[in-house]
Order: C-alpha cells, then sequence, then structure tokens
C-alpha cells in the first residue's frame, strides 16, 4: 500500500526547497542578492489574490527587488477609511515610503472569494465571519453586474468587474490620490486565466478588457506622443 502524504512530508519538502535555494539558487544570483541585501526600490506594487495558483513573479517574468505584492482574498483594497490596516498601510508605504510608480490590481480566474459572492448564502460562511466581513469590501462588484444588461454574472465577470472596483478604492486612498495628482503614478487592472496563462488589462477609456498586445501598444503611442510634444 502507498503510503499516506502526511502535513509532515509536506513541510519536508518545503524545507528540501530551502536548501535546494541555498545551495542552488542562491549561488547563481549572489551579485542580486547582495544588491538588495540593504533596500529596495521596486516599481510597481501588485496587489493580487492570495489564491496560491497565482504567482505574481511568473506571471510578470520579474526578479526579486522588482515587485512589492500584496496579497489578500479576493485582491481587495477597502475604500480608505472602511478598514485601515494592513492592505492601507502597505498601499501607504509603497507610495509614499518605496515610491513606486505604477500599482496594478490582478484578478483571476475560478476565483473563491468571487464564488461566495455569486453565491450569497450566509449559511456557507457561517464558520468564516471575518472573510464574510471582509467579502463586503467586493459587494459593489455584484450590484453593479446585477444592474447591468450584460447577462448572468459568471465568476469571470465579477472578477473583472471587481479590479474595476478595486482601482476606484484605490483612488480613495491619500497617498493615492496625491500620486495621481502629481502625475508620478498610474493604475491599471489585470486579469489572469488561469487555464490558458492569458492576462488581459482593463482599458480605463472603455472600461473593458483589452489583450496584453494592444495594451502595449496604447502605451507605447503615449509614449511617443510624450517625446514629440514640446
Amino acid at each position: 500500500m502507498a503510503a499516506t502524504h502526511t502535513a509532515r512530508d509536506t513541510l519536508i519538502e518545503l524545507l528540501h526547497g530551502v536548501e535546494r535555494f541555498n545551495t542552488e539558487v542562491f549561488p547563481q544570483n549572489r551579485e542580486l542578492f547582495a544588491s538588495l541585501a540593504e533596500s529596495q526600490s521596486p516599481d510597481t506594487l501588485f496587489i493580487a489574490c492570495a489564491d496560491s495558483r497565482v504567482n505574481p513573479s511568473m506571471i510578470t517574468q520579474t526578479q526579486p527587488g522588482d515587485l512589492f505584492v500584496l496579497r489578500n482574498i479576493g485582491n481587495i483594497v477597502p475604500a480608505y477609511g472602511e478598514m485601515l490596516g494592513g492592505v492601507s498601510s502597505a498601499i501607504e508605504y509603497a507610495v509614499s515610503a518605496l515610491k513606486v510608480s505604477h500599482i496594478i490590481v490582478c484578478g483571476h480566474s475560478n476565483c473563491g472569494a468571487m464564488k461566495a459572492l455569486l453565491d450569497p448564502d450566509p449559511t456557507k460562511l457561517a464558520k468564516m465571519p471575518t472573510v464574510a466581513s471582509w467579502l463586503r469590501n467586493a459587494e459593489a462588484a455584484r450590484a453593479v453586474l446585477e444592474a447591468s444588461d450584460a447577462g448572468p454574472a459568471s465568476v469571470r465577470s465579477l472578477s473583472e468587474q471587481n479590479v474595476q472596483l478595486q482601482i476606484a478604492h484605490l483612488r480613495t486612498h491619500p497617498a493615492v490620490a496625491a500620486g495621481l495628482a502629481r502625475g508620478t503614478l498610474t493604475l491599471q487592472g489585470w486579469f489572469y486565466d488561469i487555464a490558458s496563462g492569458e492576462v488581459v488589462v482593463l482599458d480605463e477609456t472603455s472600461r473593458t478588457f483589452i489583450h496584453v498586445d494592444e495594451a502595449i501598444a496604447k502605451l507605447q503611442a503615449q509614449q511617443a506622443a510624450d517625446t514629440t510634444t514640446p
């Protein structure tokens, strides 16, 4: 009979991973880690769901030190003053202390938080009152979908609407509002499909999600216009 995989086995696997990092990965990247030992200067605050299937560094192909990552259930950003705590302080620190230039809110497919919002049966969250309270910060996204003529809401459509809502919440944070007013900060919403690997980007003008190549083309056009403007 095959041995049962226990919680202890999982912990041992994690520690073996640490051993490989110490003996293989770290030596190959010694200069990188030496440059990061005393300080950090990431350009981007990346707000993502805590879902184990979402790996911001893999999705963006970035190195340690490139992203300041904030993760929670549902990639939620409470409006300023609603729930001052870890999320608000991370945003404030990223913008005011680290001087990030960009904030990205990334939703994803098959999100458990969005599933819970679509099925508001209180008995399913009865044993998780903190989660239920937290999800109220995304309730407006479901209300928007229910009021629209886009057809029955799906997990994906709600996830995309939730990204737009959390971008709006971000704008209520004083540090973010100041950065936007100075022109030193940009906000962007993403949706990541786990099965296909596709990332689509929120277009602020049309309020729709567009392909990455189209988003890149728009940014490059804006960049070209900025360099030619006297």
